[in-house]
């Protein structure tokens, strides 16, 4: 049931996403937030990746331990992350540093918490609160 909606965003990060995206509008750069929400079946499967599943390495938290995995008490979506990328129109730009540091740096204006300034596992995609 993975999503990109904003509203199964928590509830307070919903503000701060929409904010972001206005910001980055306003500089220029069109993001596609691709993820919101992911099951923790959906999460355990990107965990296998580059581990007991071809491909790279995407993430090192389990179903049930990633900012993407919340609920709220009565078990909506509430997730405390979501993942987004700039574009030129339909292409995804995934290797700009100059968008992404722009991109990171309106994320800790609107209050964010960007995975581009994590130091062990970089995840440029990733914006959050805690």
């Amino acid at each position: 049931m993975a999503s990109r909606r904003i509203e199964d965003l928590h509830p307070d990060l919903q503000p701060l996403a929409r904010k972001f995206l206005e910001e980055c509008k306003a500089e220029g750069i069109d993001v596609l937030i691709y993820m919101t929400y992911r099951s923790n079946e959906e999460q355990d499967g990107l965990y296998a990746q580059g581990r007991t599943k071809p491909g790279n390495i995407v993430t090192n938290a389990r179903g049930g331990h990633s900012s993407h995995n919340c609920v709220d008490p009565d078990g909506k979506p509430a997730a405390k992350a979501f993942d987004a990328v700039p574009r030129r129109g339909k292409e995804l730009v995934w290797s700009d540093p100059a968008l992404w540091n722009v991109m990171g740096c309106i994320a800790n204006d609107v209050g964010l918490k960007w995975g581009g300034n994590w130091e062990s596992f970089v995840d440029k995609p990733h914006f959050y609160i805690r």
